[in-house]
């Protein structure tokens, strides 16, 4: 896939975000469901097909994204945190740390906006700090800081 300009992925993950969450609130929803739904007509073609990528991939790796964040977040499990928080976070650690598109830095800066933009007040910070500790335990030397 060649690379798009950042404006266009930020476009696409707001979509993924969106879609991810209706799937969460429509738990038997496929990926290609929820995007079938979502009026992709007046987006470019780039973001769409991004989003879906984004989509497909958190879907697909959503068991393995989860025992990643269990294993940071003692005493919470991902089904008990807001729903935008758990999806910022499961995009994030696919882009980076599973498809290995973006660097780590861009990502967790990108969760995070997300995350402020659509979640709580506490919704940044909380994403912050999730992100931080999973990439400081995968990359404890700080090499992928992009």
């Amino acid at each position: 896939m060649k690379s798009i300009i950042p404006q266009k992925r930020r476009r696409s993950r707001e979509i993924a975000l969106q879609i991810l969450y209706s799937m969460e609130m429509r738990e038997k929803t496929t990926p290609d469901q929820a995007i079938e739904l979502f009026p992709f007509e007046s987006e470019d073609e780039e973001v769409g097909s991004y989003a879906s990528r984004l989509i497909r991939g958190v879907y697909s790796h959503r068991n393995e994204i989860d025992a990643m964040v269990r294993r940071h977040i003692v005493g919470w499990r991902p089904e008990r945190m807001v729903i935008v928080d758990r999806v910022a976070i499961r995009l994030a650690l696919f882009e980076s740390l599973v498809e290995k598109m973006i660097p780590v830095a861009v990502a967790i800066s990108e969760a995070v906006e997300l995350a402020k933009r659509f979640g709580t007040d506490e919704s940044g910070k909380f994403v912050n700090g999730v992100l931080g500790k999973i990439v400081r335990e995968n990359d404890p030397c700080g090499k992928e800081k992009g």
